[in-house]
C-alpha cells in the first residue's frame, strides 16, 4: 500500500479537533520539559510578579475618582504635561551635546588633562538629581554663598539693587539636571567611539574629509544607536525625578502623582495620572527604537589598531580642556564642595541617632534588594537558558520594562496589591482568631524592598544574562552527559563561573537602591527614614546644611561603581587583550537595559 500523509479529510468529524491540541501539547512540552519545569515555572512567576504593579495601576485607573479626575484634566494636567515635556527636551539637548562632544574629544584627541577627563567625566553619575538640586539652591539662592559674596563685594543691600538669575525655575531645573545626567550619553557615546573601525575613519580622511566632517558624516551616524539609548536613559531619570523638581518648584507629572495621592487622598486619581506617565515611558522607548531603527554595526576584520589621536595645540587645546572641565565643575566639583563644607561644619551635630538610623535603614534595604535582585535575575536568566519555550523567553523580558517605570508609578502599583493582600490576611485573622494583623506588608519596609527589587531587576538581569552568554553550552552538555541535573549544573558549574558577574549585579542594585527617592517617599512607614528621604526632608525644610552629611554619604557610596565603570569602558575596544579578558556583566553592558 502506498504511504501518504494523513489529511484532515481522512479523519472522522469527531477527531478533527484533536489535531490542534496535539500541537499545543508539543508547545507545552517545551515549557514543562523534564528537568526544566521548576526553572520555567519560576521564571514565569517572577515575570508575572514584576508585571503585577502595572496591571494593578491599570485596574485602579478604571475606578472612579469622583470629581478629582475632571479637576486634574482641566486645571492640573495640561500644565504638568507641558512642563514635563519642556524639562525632558531641555535635559535631552544638554545631555546629547555635552555627552557626545566630550566623549569624542577624549577619544580622538590629545590635550592637557585628557587622561584625567576620561574618568572624571563619569563622576556626575554618582550625584543623584535631588542632591545636586539642593546643592545649587544652597549655592545660588538669595541667601546662598554666591549672592552673599556679590552683595558684600559691591555693597548691594537687597535684591532690588541687582539682578541675579533665579535658580528655582524650569530653566534652572533643566540646567542642573542636564549637568548631572549627561554621563548616560557620555558612557554610550564613548563606548561606541572607542569601538569604531579605524578603517572607516582612514577612508574618510583619504577621501578628503576633515576631522569635523568625519565626525558629523561618519562617526556620529554610526554612534546613533548608542546615543539614542543613552538619551533614553537620561529621559527616564528625568521622568522619575521628584526631589529636584520639587526643590525647583517645577510641578511635573511626578509631583502631580505625589500630591494627588497624599494631599488629595485620591489613589484612583494618582493611578490615572500614572497611566499618563506610562504613555510618556512608552513614547520614550518607541522614540529610542525609532532612532536606532534596528541598526547594528560590527567589525568585518579581526585586525585592530589603536585609534589615531590628533594632538591639539594652542587655543584648540585650551578649548578642549575647558569643554571637558566645565561639565565636571558644574556636575560634580561644585556640589561636592557644598556637601563637604556642610558635612565638615555640621559633623559633630550631624552624627546623630537619626543619621545612624537612616544609614542603617538604607544599608539594610539596599542589601536586601541586592540579594533578592540577584536571586530573581538568576532564576529568570537560567530559566531562559534551560528552556525553548517562547512564552518563558517573552515573559522574562517583562522586568526590563520596570526599569523605565518611574518610582512614583511603581510605588502605587505595588501598594495596591499589597494592601489588598493585607486586608485579606486581616479579615482571615479576625474571623479565625479575633485578632487584627494590621498592615504587615504594605505598611512596612517590606514594600520598599519589593519596589527596589522590581525597579532595578533589569540591571541585575542584564548582568547575569551577559555572564551566562559567555559560558558555552558545551559545558552544559558535558555536565548532563555526566549525569548532573540542571540544578546541579547551576550550583557546581555556572554559579562559580558567575561570581564576578553576580558581584557586579549586586553592586549595581545596591547603589541604585541607596539613591532611590520617589518609591521610598511613597512606601515608607511612619517615622521611617533612609538617607535619601532624610536629605529630601531636611532640604524641604530649608535645613540644607544639616542634609550635607547624609547627601555626601550617598555620593561616596555611589562613586564605587562609577570608578569601576571607567576601567571597563577604557578597555572595551575590540581585539585588545583587556577587552577579551573583560569581566562579564559589568555596567558597561548594563548601560542599555531598555535596548
Amino acid at each position: 500500500m502506498e504511504a501518504r500523509s494523513l489529511s484532515r479529510a481522512d479523519l472522522p468529524s469527531g477527531q478533527v479537533a484533536q489535531v490542534r491540541p496535539a500541537s499545543l501539547r508539543r508547545r507545552f512540552a517545551r515549557l514543562f520539559e523534564k528537568g526544566n519545569f521548576s526553572w520555567s515555572a519560576g521564571a514565569l512567576i517572577l515575570s508575572l510578579l514584576a508585571a503585577a504593579p502595572l496591571f494593578a495601576i491599570a485596574i485602579m485607573a478604571l475606578q472612579s475618582s469622583g470629581d478629582t479626575w475632571p479637576h486634574l484634566i482641566e486645571n492640573v494636567l495640561p500644565g504638568a504635561v507641558r512642563r514635563t515635556l519642556i524639562l525632558m527636551a531641555g535635559v535631552a539637548a544638554i545631555a546629547l551635546v555635552t555627552g557626545t562632544g566630550t566623549a569624542w574629544l577624549v577619544t580622538m584627541y590629545r590635550f592637557p588633562g585628557r587622561g584625567l577627563f576620561q574618568w572624571l567625566l563619569l563622576l556626575p553619575l554618582a550625584m543623584p538629581t535631588y542632591i545636586i538640586a539642593f546643592c545649587y539652591i544652597e549655592l545660588f539662592d538669595y541667601s546662598g554663598e554666591v549672592q552673599t559674596v556679590l552683595r558684600n563685594l559691591f555693597g548691594w543691600q537687597s535684591a532690588r539693587d541687582y539682578w541675579f538669575p533665579d535658580i528655582r525655575t524650569l530653566t534652572g531645573a533643566i540646567f542642573v539636571m542636564g549637568a548631572v545626567l549627561y554621563p548616560y550619553v557620555y558612557i554610550t557615546a564613548r563606548a561606541s567611539f572607542v569601538a569604531q573601525s579605524i578603517c572607516v575613519i582612514e577612508a574618510s580622511r583619504t577621501l578628503g574629509r576633515s576631522a569635523a566632517e568625519t565626525f558629523w558624516q561618519i562617526a556620529l551616524p554610526l554612534a546613533r544607536p548608542a546615543l539614542a539609548a543613552g538619551t533614553a536613559l537620561a529621559l527616564m531619570e528625568t521622568l522619575n525625578d521628584i526631589g529636584a523638581v520639587e526643590f525647583f518648584g517645577v510641578r511635573t507629572l511626578t509631583v502631580t502623582v505625589y500630591d494627588t495621592w497624599l494631599d488629595r487622598g485620591s489613589l484612583a486619581g494618582a493611578a490615572q495620572i500614572s497611566c499618563v506617565m506610562l504613555l510618556f515611558v512608552l513614547a520614550v522607548l518607541g522614540l529610542e527604537r525609532a532612532l536606532r531603527a534596528g541598526k547594528r554595526f560590527h567589525h568585518t576584520t579581526g585586525k585592530y589598531r589603536d585609534l589615531p589621536e590628533s594632538q591639539l595645540t594652542g587655543w584648540k587645546a585650551g578649548f578642549a580642556t575647558l569643554a571637558c572641565a566645565l561639565p565636571i565643575l558644574i556636575g560634580f566639583i561644585l556640589p561636592t564642595y557644598v556637601l563637604a563644607g556642610d558635612a565638615i561644619v555640621h559633623l559633630a551635630s550631624g552624627l546623630t541617632e537619626d543619621f545612624w538610623r537612616a544609614a542603617m535603614h538604607s544599608l539594610t534595604l539596599s542589601l536586601a534588594a541586592a540579594i533578592l535582585g540577584v536571586i530573581f535575575a538568576v532564576v529568570l536568566a537560567y530559566g531562559r537558558r534551560q528552556t525553548q519555550s517562547k512564552l518563558v523567553h517573552i515573559a522574562s523580558f517583562v522586568p526590563a520594562v520596570s526599569y523605565a517605570v518611574p518610582g512614583t508609578v511603581l510605588a502605587i502599583g505595588i501598594l495596591i496589591p499589597l494592601a489588598g493582600l493585607d486586608n485579606t490576611i486581616d479579615d482571615a485573622a479576625r474571623s479565625l482568631f479575633g485578632v487584627s494583623t494590621g498592615l504587615i506588608l504594605s505598611g512596612s519596609a517590606f514594600a520598599i524592598v519589593v519596589a527596589y527589587t522590581i525597579r532595578f531587576l533589569a540591571a541585575s538581569l542584564g548582568s547575569v544574562e551577559a555572564g551566562l552568554s559567555k559560558i558555552t553550552r558545551n559545558i552544559d552538555a558535558a555536565g548532563r552527559t555526566l549525569g548532573a541535573s540542571v540544578t546541579q549544573m547551576l550550583w557546581r558549574v555556572h554559579l562559580p563561573l558567575l561570581r564576578p558577574t553576580l558581584g557586579a549585579a549586586a553592586l549595581l542594585v545596591f547603589v541604585d537602591s541607596m539613591k532611590e527617592l520617589p518609591a521610598t517617599l511613597l512606601l515608607r512607614p511612619f517615622n521611617f527614614d533612609t538617607l535619601a528621604t532624610q536629605v529630601f526632608t531636611l532640604a524641604s525644610l530649608y535645613r540644607y546644611e544639616e542634609a550635607g552629611l547624609s547627601a555626601l554619604t550617598i555620593v561616596l557610596v555611589s562613586l564605587v561603581p562609577v570608578l569601576f565603570l571607567h576601567g571597563i569602558i577604557a578597555k572595551s575596544r575590540p581585539g585588545t587583550s583587556a577587552s577579551r579578558a573583560q569581566t562579564p556583566g559589568t555596567k558597561e553592558e548594563l548601560a542599555l537595559p531598555i535596548s
